[in-house]
């Protein structure tokens, strides 16, 4: 016998490094990094028909572009130092 779903069940879980919070709910499924508000949200309807899949692909695509233009800027080239002419004098006087 089997639990009707009347209100929303939470989990967390770990996916590599990140936790993440799971979110069973009459309404859908909701998938949020733990300690943000925004995620991936799927409702039941959705997910039976096959549209759900689409969107999560291409929600998925579109982050993987931002995460990547978002990564560590590197930084610039350090020139050598190079002293100056009046630099050089005054090393040349001692």
């Amino acid at each position: 016998m089997t639990t009707k779903l009347e209100k929303p069940l939470r989990r967390e879980m770990l996916l590599g490094r990140e936790a993440w919070v799971v979110t069973i709910a009459p309404e859908g499924l909701e998938l949020v990094r733990k300690g943000h508000r925004k995620g991936v949200e799927l409702d039941w309807e959705g997910l039976v028909s096959g549209d759900a899949a689409l969107a999560a692909s291409l929600n998925a695509s579109i982050r993987a572009g931002i995460r990547q233009r978002r990564g560590p800027v590197p930084a610039p080239a350090r020139r050598a130092a190079v002293p100056s002419p009046r630099a050089r004098r005054k090393r040349a006087k001692r």
